[in-house]
C-alpha cells in the first residue's frame, strides 16, 4: 500500500506511526542542528535536509526501521564505518531498527561528511 501524500515535513511527522516516532525525531533533531544553513523540505513523499536547494539527506520510515539516507556515491566511502558500528548499510543508506537505539555520533558523523563534500564540490544528489 502506498503512503498517503503528505502536505509538508510537519504533516509528514505528526502522521508517523508512534513506534517510528522517537527515532525520526531525534534524526530530525540532529540533521537541523549539522549546520545553520540546513533546511527542511519534503522531497518524494519525505523529509529531505537540504541547503540552498540542494538536497544533502534523507529520512525514511518503514514498518521495523527507518533509514538516514545519502547519494550513493557519498555514503560509500562510509559503508565500512557503518558495518563496523553493527549496522546494515545498503546503497547510500544505514538502516536503522526501531529496537536499537540511534547511533547518534555516526549519523552526525555521515551528516557532516555529506556537508563537507557539498561545500567542497557543491555535488548534487545524483553528481
Amino acid at each position: 500500500m502506498a503512503t498517503p501524500r503528505r502536505l509538508d515535513v510537519d504533516d509528514y511527522f505528526a502522521k508517523l506511526d508512534p513506534r517510528q516516532r522517537p527515532q525520526l525525531d531525534l534524526l530530525r533533531e540532529l540533521g537541523l542542528a549539522a549546520d545553520p544553513r540546513v533546511r527542511e523540505a519534503l522531497r518524494w513523499n519525505q523529509p529531505s535536509y537540504e541547503i540552498d536547494g540542494t538536497n544533502l539527506w534523507l529520512l525514511q520510515a518503514f514498518k521495523a526501521h527507518v533509514s538516514l539516507r545519502f547519494p550513493p556515491r557519498m555514503f560509500a566511502a562510509h559503508r565500512v564505518a557503518v558495518t563496523e558500528a553493527g549496522y546494515e548499510a545498503g546503497e547510500g543508506f544505514i538502516k536503522l531498527p526501531l529496537a536499537r537505539e540511534v547511533p547518534i555520533e555516526l549519523c552526525r558523523s555521515l551528516m557532516s561528511a555529506r556537508i563537507a563534500e557539498y561545500d567542497s564540490t557543491g555535488a548534487k544528489w545524483s553528481d
